[in-house]
């Protein structure tokens, strides 16, 4: 969507002069033209260029003057405007403070000392606080829509004057930064006080830490992107439902709090570690050192998540244990035995020997592991985590990980990043580490949002949390990781096996709004505006809604203009709510609307459609027996050669062949009445040396179905063999003919059904993502019977048999 139209349709009416008037600072960057461009009105009231396009006079530094002059009274306007706004938030909030307060005051005094609360106090309480969450929410819009204006307009000043302004401007940006203002302190009093109302003064207590402990039930958990443009409004919307989880209420509210930093090891040499969480190998382990807060933290938790497949009846398992900060290197290099780590424990007695045993355990594996596999810290992941729970239960848990960063921690390279210890020094919690060189670096573009549902067997979840995940905020990515990423980034010349996700990073996650949900204010409407004032952005120089090259006219003419532009906008504006009321509105606006998934089923699929990755496996293959080494590694590669030539030969040949080619047919219309939209349905093609990994389930009933397939065919094979045999003994000459027949199609079929049997086996021990259904043996099977058949009757026909038996 260009910014013109997000700006006409998501600016708040009461706010509208408060806005950046993109439309007046674009038509500022428009030098007069040397001479007077020639426009004529037609019959059906549309002005058309008429004559030459006139030229422009070159940009003056009179022009910078006056423009950057425009452009500093609108930055002072929308940072005044959101600067007051946001101290009356905290006002309001403040007041609603007390006004709960009170209310629970009178809720909790003893029978007969005050009158308590009616439900109408509560319902006014929700009320205020729900038009504050509006407030909120339209702020953050506010802000990120006029700081995304500010950053299109000085684009298209330096493309349209090649005056370079955008560092300049930069300078000024952050002496007003309207848009550096983090919510997060507003959203976790809004969730205190959400809370008390919403329970009528008994919100759910308990330990916040505790992650309960129900038996019976089964866990899902489902990670999802979300756009920075949605972040805000998402937190707000699942505080209406969830509480903010803060584990110490009594401390002022903090972002280094929120932080969350993970370091993961692995092999360099084979990133064995990195392979097994990428195809969800059973047994596959991730070894990470994590801790909360800033750097000066001194509690370190060891963790191992180990993988299991949910055909073998357990679930996957994320153990951990805490030590000092002081004693991780000594630990990991072997220096400092467990018994030590655990000495001073079982000397304390606040834990049980069982808990402890066990910790000692998990810590002997993993110190085991780390020196005998010889696992190095590879990668960092930081973010700031906010999570929605109810205290002491774990039913519904949703966790938001936004400011996702990862950085290199390994020495490779020639640079000593961590050196000799655990961890790099040069970094903290100062996101978004700007001091970091760009190789070593992946600032993440979307926040993270996960959600975790302990629902009994059987039983749906939410309503509300169905509602949010298929809603337009949220982009689902499953199996996504931070680890994988993160490796598979920064590590581009020694990682060759990609995650699924890796193509698509450059595909736009927003979508169009296909059900309502969101924030609504209460009592009112947020009427988006529509007004003709705004008029589409467009990269060139014409005038968009007139088709002239310019807006250079006389005052009666720009006037006639205007008149003309705002009776077009009108009727089409008319046209398109009467196509609405109808129904007829299909690109995901009227009630009859498609969602993604009908949009996609309803366009024709190509015939190449499936896989949707495409990844070169010889050069897999190559890669994994590089490792082995030998004989086995030169063969490999001297069968790749050979395929590569074969396919190069093959394809100069076809091009000497001449032959007919299909005309190309136009792919922007609809089709089957359903508007094509950009980005949802595209062919993702891995980088050359690399392959995709597209997660594929395997359990034993597909071992199973893949053996029980090849032995049908076996059968049927036995079966023909078996007649043939039958023909060739106890026959004549025509019953001699069709047992060679029906021998060489029970040897063809025999053949071919083992050689698919070896290859399904091979695609499902490598979890590929191919093509495993049969398009062609049951139908050159059946091609072949029917042959065989009609060579039988036709020798005999041709024999006279068929014609003396008649007679007979």
């Amino acid at each position: 969507m260009r910014f013109g139209e997000q700006l006409k349709s998501s600016l708040i009416k009461d706010w509208y002069f408060y806005y950046i008037s993109y439309q007046d600072l674009k038509d500022s960057l428009k030098t007069p033209y040397e001479s007077e461009p020639a426009y004529r009105v037609t019959s059906s009231l549309s002005v058309v260029p008429h004559g030459p396009k006139p030229k422009r006079r070159p940009w003056t530094a009179d022009d910078e003057q006056r423009f950057v002059s425009e452009l500093e009274k609108e930055l002072d306007k929308v940072y005044t405007f959101q600067k007051v706004k946001s101290q009356e938030i905290v006002r309001r909030i403040q007041a609603s403070e007390k006004e709960v307060n009170e209310v629970l005051s009178r809720a909790d005094a003893p029978d007969g000392q005050a009158e308590g609360p009616s439900e109408d106090d509560f319902l006014l309480l929700e009320e205020d606080l729900s038009d504050i969450i509006a407030d909120v929410h339209d702020l953050a819009k506010f802000t990120q829509l006029n700081y995304t204006g500010f950053q299109k307009i000085i684009k298209k000043h330096d493309k349209t004057t090649k005056w370079v302004l955008k560092p300049v401007f930069a300078a000024r940006l952050r002496r007003k930064p309207f848009f550096q203002d983090n919510y997060d302190a507003f959203i976790i009093k809004l969730s205190r006080l959400y809370d008390n109302v919403r329970t009528r003064g008994n919100p759910v207590k308990g330990d916040s830490s505790a992650g309960g402990k129900q038996q019976n039930f089964v866990r899902q958990t489902t990670k999802y992107w979300v756009h920075p443009d949605n972040i805000t409004e998402l937190k707000l919307i699942i505080l209406k439902h969830l509480p903010v989880l803060v584990f110490n209420p009594n401390k002022e509210f903090s972002m280094d709090d929120t932080a969350v930093t993970s370091i993961y090891y692995d092999n360099t040499d084979t990133w064995e570690l990195y392979q097994g969480r990428l195809k969800k190998t059973e047994g596959a382990e991730a070894i990470r050192l994590r801790w909360y807060g800033g750097m000066q933290s001194e509690a370190i938790f060891i963790e191992r998540k180990t993988h299991r497949e949910d055909w073998t009846g357990e679930e996957s398992v994320k153990a951990r244990f805490k030590m000092k900060e002081k004693n991780v290197n000594a630990y990991m290099s072997g220096e400092l035995t467990v018994d030590k780590i655990f000495e001073k424990e079982r000397k304390d007695g606040k834990r049980s020997e069982k808990d402890i045993a066990s910790d000692e355990a998990l810590a002997r594996e993993i110190q085991y592991r780390v020196i005998a596999r010889h696992l190095v810290p590879v990668t960092r992941s930081f973010y700031h985590r906010t999570a929605f729970q109810l205290p002491g239960d774990a039913r519904v848990r949703i966790s938001l990980d936004t400011e996702l960063t990862m950085t290199r921690e390994d020495n490779l390279d020639g640079k000593k990043r961590a050196g000799k210890n655990w961890r790099r020094m040069d970094i903290g919690v100062d996101w978004p580490f700007s001091q970091l060189p760009a190789e070593d670096v992946e600032r993440f573009p979307y926040a993270v949002l996960e959600v975790k549902l302990q629902t009994q067997a059987g039983q749906e979840p939410p309503d509300w949390i169905r509602q949010l995940t298929a809603s337009h905020i949220v982009e689902a990515v499953p199996k996504f990781s931070k680890y994988i990423h993160g490796s598979a980034t920064l590590q581009p010349n020694r990682i060759k096996l990609l995650p699924y996700w890796a193509p698509q990073m450059d595909v736009d996650i927003r979508k169009p709004v296909t059900h309502r949900f969101g924030i609504e204010r209460p009592g009112q409407s947020n009427d988006i505006s529509t007004t003709g004032n705004l008029d589409d952005d467009s990269d060139d120089d014409e005038d968009s809604s007139t088709g002239l090259p310019g807006a250079h006219q006389n005052e009666d003419d720009t006037e006639e203009l205007r008149r003309l532009r705002a009776a077009r906008d009108a009727m089409e504006q008319h046209d398109m709510d009467q196509r609405r009321d109808y129904g007829t509105v299909t690109n995901g606006e009227g009630p009859n609307a498609l969602d993604i998934e009908e949009r996609i089923a309803a366009q024709p699929l190509p015939e190449d459609d499936y896989p949707l990755y495409d990844s070169d496996d010889e050069e897999d293959d190559l890669e994994e027996a590089r490792y082995t080494g030998g004989w086995h590694y030169y063969s490999k590669w001297l069968k790749q050669r050979g395929t590569q030539l074969g396919k190069t030969t093959l394809d100069w040949a076809k091009m000497l062949i001449p032959k007919p080619k299909a005309t190309p047919m136009p792919t922007n219309g609809p089709s089957m009445g359903v508007p094509k939209v950009m980005g949802e349905v595209k062919r993702f093609k891995a980088p050359k040396g690399k392959r995709i990994h597209v997660p594929v389930r395997v359990e034993p009933k597909v071992q199973l179905a893949t053996e029980r397939t090849f032995l049908d065919w076996l059968q049927f094979s036995i079966l023909l063999g078996s007649i043939a045999a039958t023909l060739l003994n106890f026959g004549d000459n025509v019953s001699f003919a069709a047992a060679w027949c029906f021998t060489i199609i029970a040897l063809v079929s025999l053949f071919y059904s083992m050689g698919l049997y070896m290859w399904r086996v091979k695609m499902i021990r490598k979890r590929r993502a191919v093509t495993y259904h049969d398009k062609i043996g049951p139908t050159v099977l059946c091609i072949g019977l029917f042959a065989a058949v009609a060579v039988s009757f036709g020798v005999r026909f041709a024999g006279g048999e068929w014609k003396g038996g008649l007679k007979g």
